[in-house]
């Protein structure tokens, strides 16, 4: 994280994250040894569960065209639907540290793609002129 530049936080549960964008994503350290790196993004809006069927369509078409990241809907037990991207690899056999570089940064970038494609098919209505 250091040699990438990146400013990050560790929460409460040792956890390393970060805002990129104005997105909030984290770094996982997964798997019964510590094998698996993940990158997950969180868009930073919410939807009501009414737009839940549009959400999932969008996802469905980005991992259908998209190697990563894969995108997901959360629903909260308030109704609130969260929407998600990860890109998780497995480390099993080693990673230098360019290669790890390279990871975090594919998780990001591709991250970003998605959550700006959200962007644009659910424009924010603060950001237009009324």
């Amino acid at each position: 994280m250091d040699a990438c530049g990146f400013t990050y936080f560790v929460d409460s549960d040792g956890d390393l994250g970060g805002l990129w964008h104005g997105r909030l994503f984290y770094f996982l350290v997964l798997g019964d040894e510590g094998e698996v790196l993940q990158v997950r993004g969180q868009w930073h809006r919410e939807a009501s569960i009414e737009r839940l069927g549009e959400i999932l369509e969008l996802c469905n078409a980005w991992n259908a065209d998209h190697i990563w990241p894969k995108t997901y809907a959360r629903v909260r037990d308030d109704g609130a639907v969260v929407v998600c991207a990860e890109v998780t690899v497995s480390l099993e056999h080693g990673a230098s540290d360019t290669q790890l570089g390279q990871l975090l940064h594919c998780g990001l970038s591709t991250g970003a793609m998605f959550f700006e494609q959200l962007d644009q098919y659910f424009v924010d209505p603060l950001r237009t002129t009324p």
